[in-house]
């Protein structure tokens, strides 16, 4: 008879450590911001124990800053560390949306453009956090359309300094319209079958990142709060 392995449940201080990115990267705790380990604690119910676990791998991504007699604060967006994963982001996506444009059928051809369609009503609605949702999903469908689902697992794990930028610039008012209408733009050539057309416009698309780093000033965001600053 098989033996039976039993799913083994996340520890405490993984569920913190995801807790407190999501904080971090949508800009609940601001770049710059000071952490206090007990008032997290408090605030998630659990001890200090696993919120310094947590710490600590966040620490070592390069989102919080550990200071000794000085205190943990949020690291400020680091220009860097967010070229460096647009440059893994670019690299990875261009070869995909060759083959999602070289591929396509009807099928997922209504899919990306409902995933548009709900992106618009998203906006009119004024919900940023869904249309957030529903631009990470039509990226999502370009590497699933492409059979590369894999591949997205990768953009994840490496692209969390690029959402701290686009969580940041998601108030701004014209930033949202100006990203549907990219988003058209890269699903039109799909449609059309042109990877080179399609290339071209997700890489512009995805190199926004740079504008909006220049114009929320982020290269110095949260330095000032900061021990040293």
């Amino acid at each position: 008879m098989a033996t039976v392995v039993p799913l083994s449940r996340p520890r405490l201080s993984d569920t913190v450590y995801q807790a407190v990115r999501e904080m971090i990267v949508r800009a609940t705790m601001p770049p710059g911001s000071r952490i206090s380990e007990a008032e997290l604690g408090e605030r998630l119910g659990v001890s200090r124990t696993p919120v310094r676990e947590a710490l600590l791998r966040l620490a070592d991504e390069g989102l919080v800053r550990m200071f000794p007699q000085a205190g943990i604060y949020v690291a400020p967006v680091s220009v860097t560390a967010v070229s460096e994963a647009q440059f893994i982001r670019e690299h990875l996506e261009c070869a995909v949306i060759r083959d999602v444009a070289a591929t396509v059928d009807g099928i997922g051809m209504a899919l990306l453009r409902g995933t548009i369609g709900r992106q618009r009503a998203a906006h009119e609605a004024g919900d940023t956090v869904q249309f957030y949702e529903l631009d990470e999903l039509l990226h999502q469908q370009f590497c699933d359309l492409a059979k590369r689902s894999g591949v997205w697992r990768v953009i994840q794990h490496s692209k969390h300094h690029l959402d701290r930028v686009r969580w940041l610039s998601l108030p701004v008012a014209e930033h949202i319209p100006h990203l549907i209408t990219q988003h058209q733009a890269i699903v039109e050539a799909v449609s059309q079958r042109d990877p080179d057309i399609a290339e071209a416009s997700l890489r512009v698309h995805l190199r926004e990142v740079y504008a909006t780093i220049e114009q929320l000033n982020l290269d110095q965001a949260g330095a000032a709060s900061l021990p040293g600053h």
